[in-house]
């Protein structure tokens, strides 16, 4: 089977160096010092059990790369728009494209059922460019649980003694495809489990980023070091509420929302999004934050403690020009 992992970021770099250690034919798009440190020594995945280290093909040109089975897909949602194009043009006739992201995915509603079903979220896909290259029906939504990042070109470090991988179509179909790739990943230490209801696993790591994400925008701190605060915690936990809300009236189960918080209250991982605005990179504003709100808008959940914090958060991105909000 033939696999593309499009984007070799700290969550891509991770997935490819664990798909490279199985029967799979691995290659990724990268860019960058990224890029020529893997075509020169190789990917390097350091884990609690130790080092991955795996050659596979690396480019920053999709149109050098036959075909693919699969393409994972890593790359921040904001870039998304630019490149599904080349996207559509890796895979094949019936490929997949396997999104692994944080927030409100841009298929969102593609066989959702009930009135909502088909709607298309112009915020997350301006102009259809997603909608019309890939297509909703080769979308394949992926959660990720991993605490990754890259400490030096071509070097990624998995901080997570566990990491998971759930996978699912939006219909809730069986892919012989999708299937497969936990017998590719699990021995590499990856759990990966295929789920019928992949929408519920979306909204119980939202649940998470809208907190996480948007206190450690505002903090610029690991949770540990916030949610130990009472004042904090106590706002953390309506925000936990509001959300799980926002889901149930989507027809959504995002479980426990308060064991999450107790995950979060322990990390002391600093969120993704977070780093991105130390880094000056785009901002996933849009899908973790905005995108959820306009959601409880939507289906009519009232969010006084989401719509503060998630403001605050948005302006602290867009004073440093890191988020510019297209839709206003």
């Amino acid at each position: 089977m033939k696999i593309c992992v499009y984007g070799a970021g700290a969550v891509g770099g991770h997935l490819a160096g664990r798909l490279a250690a199985s029967q799979a034919e691995v290659s990724l798009i990268a860019r960058g010092e990224q890029l020529a440190a893997i075509q020169r020594h190789g990917l390097r995945v350091e884990t609690r059990d130790g080092e991955l280290v795996s050659h596979p093909v690396a480019t920053d040109r999709p149109g050098d790369l036959e075909p693919q089975d699969i393409v994972i897909v890593a790359v921040k949602a904001p870039a998304l728009p630019t490149i599904a194009e080349h996207i559509g043009s890796l895979l094949r006739q019936d490929g997949l494209a396997l999104f692994v992201m944080n927030g409100i995915p841009w298929w969102y509603f593609h066989s959702h059922g009930g009135t909502l079903d088909g709607t298309h979220l112009a915020r997350l896909d301006p102009g259809r460019a997603l909608w019309d290259h890939v297509g909703p029906e080769r979308a394949v939504g992926a959660v990720a649980y991993t605490a990754c990042s890259v400490v030096a070109p071509g070097v990624v470090r998995a901080e997570n003694p566990r990491n998971r991988l759930i996978i699912g179509r939006p219909d809730g179909q069986s892919d012989e495809r999708l299937d497969a790739l936990p017998s590719l990943l699990n021995p590499s230490g990856l759990e990966t489990t295929v789920t019928p209801k992949i929408r519920d696993a979306i909204w119980a790591k939202l649940l998470m980023n809208l907190i996480g994400g948007s206190l450690a925008v505002l903090s610029a701190s690991a949770m540990k070091d916030v949610l130990d605060k009472p004042a904090v915690a106590g706002t953390a936990k309506a925000m936990a509420a509001e959300g799980a809300a926002i889901a149930r009236a989507l027809g959504c189960d995002p479980g426990d929302p308060y064991e999450g918080l107790g995950k979060l209250s322990k990390s002391g991982h600093l969120q993704s999004i977070a780093q991105d605005l130390q880094a000056g990179r785009p901002m996933e504003i849009d899908a973790m934050f905005r995108v959820p709100l306009n959601l409880a808008e939507l289906v009519q959940v009232p969010t006084p403690n989401l719509d503060l914090v998630i403001e605050l958060a948005t302006q602290r991105a867009r004073a440093t020009g890191q988020y510019h909000d297209t839709s206003r």
